[in-house]
């Protein structure tokens, strides 16, 4: 089978894959130890497999690895910043958005790109955003709210706690931890 070697960059650090020219981003991306990226659906229903590609979000389930050549991949893993969660991620576990947390890396994400392009987004902003990502669990009432809340964190950054502790790792969705 031919093989190809890619040349990406992954929350901020270069990374030069092989990949067979069918292999799905997401399958690559958890092969590399980026369990944060959950397999759900496989068909680009569910969201649980978002990533930001040039900070914008996508389903790693419909994108071949080999399109990803040369460009930046953002997954959960690389939201927190050493052992400091970021504001959204504190807001998500303030909320108590975070229940199963299969969907939470998803839905940070997409929140983190909603941020970047509308640092004031409205409610109903907030819940076209996320609309992309099914939750089961939620109801998108705690996580709507929690996005507004991490908004507003970002306009009055505040003191940010530490990354310690199993919900702070569900939420920051830690590299190597499996769910």
């Amino acid at each position: 089978m031919n093989q190809l070697v890619i040349a990406v960059t992954v929350n901020g650090e270069a990374r030069r894959w092989t990949v067979a020219p069918g292999d799905l981003l997401l399958d690559v991306l958890r092969r590399e130890g980026y369990w944060g990226v959950k397999k759900g659906c496989e068909t680009g229903e569910c969201g649980a497999c978002a990533v930001l590609l040039d900070g914008a979000p996508i389903n790693s389930c419909l994108m071949f690895a080999a399109q990803a050549e040369g460009r930046n991949i953002s997954t959960i893993e690389g939201v927190a910043e050493r052992d400091r969660l970021d504001p959204v991620q504190e807001a998500f576990l303030d909320h108590g958005a975070v229940q199963c947390g299969y969907c939470t890396p998803a839905m940070v994400l997409v929140t983190e790109a909603l941020l970047a392009r509308s640092p004031h987004p409205s409610e109903a902003e907030v819940r076209e955003a996320l609309g992309g990502v099914f939750c089961r669990c939620t109801g998108y009432k705690k996580p709507v709210e929690a996005v507004l809340a991490a908004a507003a964190a970002r306009a009055a950054p505040s003191k940010p706690r530490a990354a310690k502790g199993a919900p702070a790792k569900r939420a920051a969705g830690r590299k190597g931890a499996r769910r």
